[in-house]
């Protein structure tokens, strides 16, 4: 396929492509679409969203899910930054 933007482990393309142009992360993207392609997207659908947003959450919490996924200058970042770092890494 050329253009592809994705490893060879994706299960379902079209919508990776789709969830990516969304803003979502690679691993996001890549999580969503393979359990797409095994249970059903309506299946995948309605367990959904129940992480909240980030900006509901604390500081403390923000830098420890960016410990988490190994973001590179969360101790010097602030709130804002923290959210733009975990929506686009």
């Amino acid at each position: 396929m050329p253009g592809k933007k994705h490893g060879p482990g994706i299960k379902n393309p079209d919508a990776y492509e789709e969830i990516r142009k969304d803003g979502a992360s690679k691993e996001k993207a890549a999580r969503i679409s393979n359990a797409m392609a095994s249970e059903g997207a309506s299946k995948v659908g309605r367990r959904g969203g129940k992480a909240g947003d980030y900006e509901d959450w604390t500081v403390d919490k923000l830098r420890k899910r960016a410990r988490e996924l190994d973001i590179d200058g969360r101790s010097s970042m602030n709130k804002g930054e923290l959210i733009d770092a975990l929506r686009h890494h």
